[in-house]
């Protein structure tokens, strides 16, 4: 069983699982198919498991390693953004909808997508490389969001909390009646479901 699963927290994990999508963060593993590095390039990616009939061996020496989601809003809350080449389309629409959201910024469809991949990363991950988390108040949170109720991710849609598991989703559960709570999807992520995006879910 390989190790080459994210959970929502951006972890790699290993689990008989599988995903329904497909990710890369550059070369992470070694020769012998073991997870060395959590990342190598600031473009973590988010890929369809199928593309134009190409085949790849999983873990190959030297290739980028091959990650895998359970579903899209899962990928974001570890900080994937869309692929340009194999999801043009919802990277489009991933690029609107994320300037939309985050005027602040000052960018437009012209900008390079790297400018906006410099900021996730500032939001995904800290320079010893442990996951940013930040608050906000639970009733101020768009659907697609995943935060930490009780140590534990959970999915907030349909003012639902759905327990996350490499399988899917259990314990859905009313809102708790809190006022703030932690926050593992970037922050800019976030403004953009508040825009419009709305992410695919295994609910």
């Amino acid at each position: 069983m390989l190790q080459n699963r994210v959970n929502p927290s951006g972890e790699i994990i290993r689990t008989p699982h599988r995903g329904l999508w497909l990710g890369n963060r550059g070369v992470l593993h070694n020769e012998k198919q073991e997870i060395i590095r959590s990342y190598k390039i600031k473009a973590w990616i988010t890929c369809v498991l199928e593309f134009r009939g190409r085949h790849r061996e999983v873990m190959q020496p030297n290739r980028w390693t091959e990650l895998f989601f359970l579903d899209e809003a899962t990928a974001y809350a570890a900080g994937h953004r869309p692929c340009f080449q194999c999801r043009y389309e919802d990277h489009q629409r991933f690029k609107t909808y994320w300037l939309k959201g985050n005027p602040e910024y000052r960018f437009d469809m012209k900008t390079p997508v790297s400018k906006i991949d410099d900021i996730l990363h500032q939001e995904r991950v800290t320079s010893n490389k442990i996951k940013v988390t930040w608050r906000e108040k639970l009733a101020d949170l768009p659907d697609g969001t995943f935060v930490i109720y009780q140590d534990q991710a959970y999915l907030l849609k349909d003012t639902q909390l759905h327990f996350w598991t490499p399988a899917g989703y259990e314990k859905s559960m009313p809102l708790p009646d809190l006022d703030k709570i932690t926050v593992l999807t970037p922050k800019s992520v976030v403004n953009m479901f508040r825009a419009g995006y709305v992410p695919q879910t295994g609910i």
